[in-house]
C-alpha cells in the first residue's frame, strides 16, 4: 500500500480524490476481477514489484549517506535489510526500537554536574541532564565522596529521574556518604520526582530540601494557566 501510494502521488494524484479512486478500483479488482488477476504470470507480478522498488525507492539517498550522521545510517541499514528479510511492518518496527536505542545512549553522555562549594562549606552538585537507566554510571561518576565535605547537596533543577534505576543510583550513592558519616541533600524535585521517590521510600533512604522559590514559581505557573482558560 505503501508503494501504491508513493505511485500515486508521483503520478499527480495528490487530492482526495486520487486516494478515493485508487482504494476503490484495487476494491473492484478483488471483488469482480480476482478470476482475472489470477491468470497474470508471477513473473509479471514480480517485474512490477521491481518497477514499484525503482520508483519508489529514495536514490538521492546515496548521494548524502556519507554526510548524515552514523545512527542514521545504521537505522536505514537495519530496515531495508529486515523488510526485504521478513515484511515493512517488522521493519518499522526494529528501526523505531534501534533508533530508541540510539537515542538512548546519545542522552546517556549528555549528564554532566557542576561542583562548587558554598560559604557554609557546603559542597553543591547541579546535574544536567536526564537520570535515567542509560547515564546511571556517568551519574555515580561525577561524585567524589572522599574529598566530599560533611554535608552535600545534589542540585535536579536542571534534571529528572525517570525511571527505578535512578532512584536505586541515588540510593546506592546515599549509602556510600553515609557509611563515609556525610550528609545528603536533594534539591529542586519535581513534582512527579518526588513521587518516585515517596513510591520508593523502602529502598531509598533520602533527605529532600524543601525550596521555597521553587514552588512559588510552580504556583505561579499553574495560575497563570487557570487565568488563560478563563479568558
Amino acid at each position: 500500500m505503501i508503494g501504491q501510494s508513493i505511485i500515486n502521488i508521483k503520478s499527480g494524484g495528490r487530492g482526495r480524490l486520487s486516494g478515493i479512486v485508487a482504494g476503490l478500483s484495487l476494491l473492484a479488482f478483488i471483488l469482480f476481477a480476482s478470476k482475472y488477476i489470477e491468470m497474470v504470470p508471477i513473473a509479471a507480478l514480480v517485474g512490477v514489484m521491481f518497477m514499484v522498488v525503482i520508483g519508489t525507492f529514495a536514490w538521492s539517498t546515496f548521494k548524502i549517506i556519507n554526510k548524515i550522521p552514523l545512527t542514521d545510517v545504521v537505522v536505514l541499514l537495519v530496515v531495508t535489510i529486515v523488510t526485504v528479510l521478513e515484511d515493512l511492518a517488522v521493519a518499522v518496527l526494529a528501526g523505531i526500537i534501534v533508533s530508541a536505542l540510539v537515542f538512548a545512549w546519545e542522552n546517556a553522555l549528555r549528564i554532566r554536574a557542576r561542583k562548587h562549594v558554598d560559604e557554609h562549606g557546603i559542597k553543591h552538585y547541579e546535574i544536567y541532564g536526564p537520570l535515567f537507566f542509560a547515564s546511571i554510571r556517568p551519574f555515580l561518576d561525577k561524585f567524589e565522596i572522599n574529598e566530599d565535605p560533611k554535608e552535600v547537596i545534589i542540585d535536579f533543577k536542571e534534571s529528572r529521574i525517570m525511571d527505578q534505576s535512578a532512584i536505586e543510583a541515588i540510593n546506592k550513592i546515599t549509602e556510600k556518604y553515609l557509611s563515609e558519616g556525610k550528609t545528603i541533600h536533594l534539591r529542586h524535585l519535581s513534582t512527579d520526582c518526588r513521587k518516585l521517590i515517596k513510591k520508593a521510600e523502602k529502598i531509598c533512604e533520602v533527605n529532600v530540601l524543601e525550596d521555597p522559590d521553587y514552588f512559588i514559581a510552580i504556583d505561579n505557573y499553574n495560575k497563570e494557566i487557570a487565568a488563560r482558560q478563563y479568558e
